[in-house]
């Protein structure tokens, strides 16, 4: 009896030329059903129809098709098991040796935003993995096919003799983990649809936060890094396509170190404080103000505003030089050459931006291991809200803390009101202290960072340091707080180097210890009702 390939595939990519060296070079007769069954006999193949096979015609639309006991009993039916042969015989089936399946578009139909329920529900597979998962089962006696992908390999193995266990095998775990990403993908977006499902009748309330439904992450493999934290570790990096970072594109540079990314991502996200945009038509930026971020191990070193990316740039470097050697760069507009200039006066690790011009790609390439990036405000949109974080033996999950600043909910507590210029720099200040991590302490004035503490064990010696920083430019600026003073000491520390006004979340038991010593010093303090821990 000639082997039988089952063949029902969604991709046809690569289709013929296997299906041709099956039947030609290997003798099997193709069994194939619908769309995949057409494009076999418009290339002249020879095609059992499973509807012919089967003796039961394809129903409900197409909804039925391979459901049958003549293709399931085929595919699943041991070799070395006699009952199992002789229960073939009896129903006249005949064994399948190799399974060619691919599914229905699922991921591909739910990526337009504006797809109906309906339409998402009938681009969800039922016979496909079905017969993926029958023949991973029995992958001692059937290979299974389920991405263009592996057509070539199996071929050489084919003709070589060697379609062994272990290639078997093999095919089955790619199989299953085909079948368990397509499940995820469809979990995944009906959860995040109730509100259409409620509306077309189709689901009930939509769970509430904390019901215990566990958590699925379905990330392909996006590269493997250099390394991780350091050279000893190996690192991956996982990403959905085309989102967030698996958006963004590489121009030139070394390869991606794990610390990379993890500067990039705290970069990106201190400077999406100031808007994110690319060009439009005029050349002109739509991310509103420039601004420009220097990281370093996750904290920026070096923030401002400017008139142009060049201007921004080259403030955010002076903030502090000596941190910004070896740092990261990111950009909330287009990096022209006047900005380009500027990325080559020191050695820096990566670029970010929504994009560059070719004048500046000219002169960057004189660094050539300088990592740029390419990342576009629509992969951004794509990302998801939350914030994931392992621990040993699980995950933290958090929304991100990337809400809009409310000034709505802002107080100004001091004898003394803010003047204007004094306001706007705590606002500036406010918006960069959320991105340095706790205990936080920000210095900042006219839309430029001066000093920052981050991390240490107590407010007040991140005060210290952010003030030792600063210097002289303390004289008249601000300074912001990511948590409440627990004491009066960091006002009174500011005061002391010229700190003109205090902006911080408030909540303190002692709130009132440093508001007195803010009016009994001349400072001008805001409360804002928001803690910005960082961690």
């Amino acid at each position: 009896m000639a082997p039988t390939a089952l063949l029902s595939v969604s991709d046809k990519q690569g289709l013929v030329p296997l299906a041709e060296a099956l039947h030609r070079l290997h003798g099997f007769r193709l069994l194939s059903s619908g769309g995949t069954a057409s494009a076999l006999e418009v290339a002249g193949l020879p095609v059992t129809r499973v509807a012919e096979y089967t003796g039961a015609p394809e129903i409900l639309g197409g909804r039925v098709k391979t459901l049958h006991p003549r293709v399931h009993g085929g595919i699943l039916a041991k070799r070395d098991d006699p009952s199992h042969q002789a229960d073939l015989a009896a129903q006249a089936i005949d064994p399948i040796d190799v399974v060619v399946v691919n599914l229905y578009p699922f991921r591909e139909t739910v990526a337009d935003p504006g797809v109906s329920w309906a339409t998402a529900i009938e681009n969800i597979d039922i016979g496909g993995p079905a017969m993926v998962r029958a023949a991973a089962k029995n992958h001692a006696d059937v290979a299974v096919l389920t991405s263009p992908s592996q057509y070539d390999a199996f071929l050489a193995a084919l003709a070589a003799g060697r379609v062994d266990a272990d290639l078997r095998c093999q095919l089955a775990l790619e199989a299953f983990r085909h079948t368990a990403s397509y499940d995820s993908a469809i979990s995944t977006w009906m959860a995040s649809r109730p509100e259409l499902a409620r509306a077309e009748g189709s689901l009930g309330q939509e769970p509430a936060p904390g019901d215990g439904a566990p958590l699925r992450l379905e990330l392909p493999l996006q590269q493997g890094l250099r390394y991780g934290e350091n050279p000893h570790q190996p690192a991956r990096w996982y990403s959905q396509s085309g989102a967030g970072w698996g958006g963004a594109i590489q121009l030139q540079g070394k390869e991606l170190s794990y610390n990379n990314l993890i500067d990039l991502e705290a970069a990106l996200a201190t400077v999406r404080e100031f808007g994110y945009g690319p060009a439009d038509s005029a050349g002109e930026s739509n991310a509103g103000q420039s601004a420009a971020v220097v990281v370093k191990h996750t904290n920026p070193c070096g923030v401002a505003t400017g008139a142009d990316p060049a201007g921004a740039l080259g403030r955010a470097l002076d903030a502090d030089r000596v941190s910004a050697f070896g740092g990261i760069v990111a950009l909330n507009g287009p990096v022209d050459a006047a900005a380009a200039s500027q990325l080559t006066s020191l050695f820096l690790e990566c670029v970010v931006a929504p994009a560059f011009s070719p004048g500046a790609l000219q002169l960057l390439a004189a660094k050539p291991n300088l990592r740029l990036l390419e990342l576009a405000p629509a992969a951004l949109a794509l990302a998801s809200g939350v914030q994931l974080r392992s621990l040993l033996g699980g995950l933290l999950v958090q929304d991100l803390d990337n809400e809009p600043v409310q000034e709505d909910g802002w107080q100004v507590v001091s004898a003394r009101q803010p003047s204007a210029a004094e306001l706007d720099d705590l606002r500036f200040a406010w918006r960069l202290v959320r991105h340095v991590r706790s205990n936080a302490i920000v210095v900042a004035a006219a839309g430029q960072s001066l000093g920052i503490g981050a991390g240490q064990m107590n407010r007040v010696g991140s005060a210290r340091l952010a003030l030792e920083a600063a210097g002289e430019r303390a004289q008249g600026a601000v300074l912001a707080s990511d948590g409440f003073f627990p004491f009066d000491d960091t006002v009174r520390l500011a005061a002391s180097c010229g700190i003109a006004a205090v902006i911080q979340p408030g909540g303190s038991m002692r709130d009132g210890d440093s508001i007195k010593a803010c009016d009994a010093l001349g400072l001008a303090m805001v409360t804002t009702g928001r803690r910005h821990f960082l961690h």
